[in-house]
């Protein structure tokens, strides 16, 4: 189980809102098709994400209308269910005992519920370790957003396929992974496979390992065939926690890849050989 904590701690109360948030029903979707989505900013005027989630959205959001607001506007807003809603929310996991706290972007429908748990979770996407720079994930909000409203497409013309809900339900395009080409970045690669000669030792197709800018063009050109990793894990001096890693499609916002896994030194912080393995298959 995981706990949803709100990503705007500093502006009201904190509180702790647990459970998991719950899958819309029938009338909750057909709610958001009909709805404004609220894209909710964060009150700093420096912030990376803020220039990358408009620039991500004014591209490609065309499921509902939508409108960018301030957390202050959210607050009132997400009790009406004429909104949808883009925000970042801090989680932490039950089975984690290192208590690692999680950004995830989510798409919410308004819902007027006291607690921001129990508003219905379109889609949640693990965006990075909590309190790091925005600048390390931000640059690849252009693909997130583009699978999430792909994901969010896909539950609406058929509402009957709640395991869309759960990322892993994704895992069944995995043989579609050898028609691709792979982006990753050294930092989000394991030690064992840190160079593609040792990436070769269990994966026979197409990767490469490249600089964010070239993800950035990748995901700005909507480069054919080319997927990117997007890696999520514990930062800092920390040493366990969650690791989370996905590939996401440039072209067509398709995911190819969900795992996740607890760091620890069998399973360092990284994409893994079994991951590779994975894609061998």
């Amino acid at each position: 189980m995981r706990t949803i904590l709100s990503s705007f701690m500093f502006l009201f109360p904190v509180l702790i809102l647990t459970g998991q948030a719950p899958f819309p029903d029938k009338d909750e979707i057909k709610q958001f098709e009909a709805s404004k989505t609220c894209v909710v900013l964060e009150d700093d005027p420096f912030s990376s994400y803020n220039i990358y989630i408009k620039e991500a959205v004014k591209a490609c959001w065309k499921i509902t209308p939508y409108e960018f607001i301030t957390v202050k506007d959210f607050n009132v807003k997400r009790l009406n269910p004429a909104y949808s809603f883009i925000v970042i929310t801090q989680t932490n996991f039950d089975s984690d005992r290192s208590h690692g706290l999680y950004n995830f972007l989510n798409l919410l429908q308004g819902k007027d519920v006291d607690k921001l748990s129990e508003m219905p979770e379109i889609c949640a996407i693990p965006l990075s370790f909590a309190g790091v720079s925005d600048l390390v994930y931000s640059y690849k909000l252009g693909a997130l957003v583009n699978f999430m409203q792909t994901h969010a497409q896909k539950i609406s013309e058929d509402p009957s396929l709640s395991l869309r809900k759960y990322l892993k339900y994704y895992n069944k395009n995995i043989p579609d992974i050898k028609n691709k080409t792979i982006l990753v970045e050294e930092d989000d690669l394991t030690p064992e496979i840190s160079t593609i000669k040792k990436i070769r030792k269990f994966y026979s197709g197409n990767i490469e390992i490249v600089t964010n800018d070239e993800i950035i063009k990748a995901i700005e050109n909507k480069t054919p065939d080319t997927v990117i990793l997007h890696k999520v894990g514990p930062m800092g001096d920390r040493d366990s926690g969650y690791c989370f890693v996905m590939l996401i499609g440039t072209d067509d916002s398709e995911l190819y890849y969900y795992n996740l896994h607890m760091v620890d030194k069998a399973n360092p912080n990284g994409l893994l050989p079994d991951d590779l393995k994975r894609l061998e298959r």
